[in-house]
């Protein structure tokens, strides 16, 4: 890889983070080709928080607006949501998600983190789903960190549909469309 100019490299670090905020210093040093430390320092001046951080910061933003269910209900961490548009959670692969023999997940918690971002994303009490149409494209593996984006494709009439993508170290593991019905409480 030709190695960018700093400022090419800060404004595409941007990007890359603003895509996918779970990337470390290390996988961000890979991509660009240059030293974890160089990384850091890129980060330091645009004012780029580490990764926990950015875990936390994100996540903190925007949960308490879900009407449809409790944060307890979903699988995984919502970490980014702007209700009736778009969402972003993330799920870490742990031994109980996993067949004990290969250490594959389970396909049921990576549908439950779709399915359940799906039912959040609404801003309605009742959110169902009602149908749902779903590709596993490659197994996800213990301690994996599964990164599932949800976009409301329309919406009208109690239905949305949404379109949910999960990522692993940004390669597609898996995707949905979803057919959610929703109704307000005095419905």
């Amino acid at each position: 890889m030709v190695k960018l100019k700093k400022q090419e490299r800060q404004s595409s670090l941007e990007s890359h983070i603003s895509d996918d905020p779970f990337l470390t210093d290390e996988q961000l040093a890979n991509i660009f080709g240059v030293s974890i430390q160089t990384i850091r320092l890129d980060r330091l001046e645009l004012n780029i928080p580490e990764l926990r951080a950015r875990i936390k910061n994100v996540a903190r933003e925007g949960v308490d607006k879900i009407r449809s269910l409790s944060i307890q209900e979903v699988v995984g961490e919502i970490i980014d949501i702007e209700l009736n548009k778009s969402a972003l959670s993330l799920f870490i692969v742990e031994e109980s998600h996993v067949f004990e023999k290969n250490q594959i997940a389970r396909g049921h918690f990576l549908f439950a983190q779709a399915n359940s971002l799906c039912v959040a994303l609404i801003d309605e009490p009742l959110a169902l789903t009602q149908h749902a149409a779903v590709d596993f494209k490659r197994p996800a593996k213990l301690n994996d960190k599964v990164v599932a984006k949800a976009k409301v494709t329309t919406m009208d009439n109690n239905k949305a549909h949404i379109e949910v993508e999960s990522k692993v170290d940004g390669k597609v593991i898996f995707t949905g469309k979803f057919e959610m019905y929703y109704k307000n409480e005095g419905e």
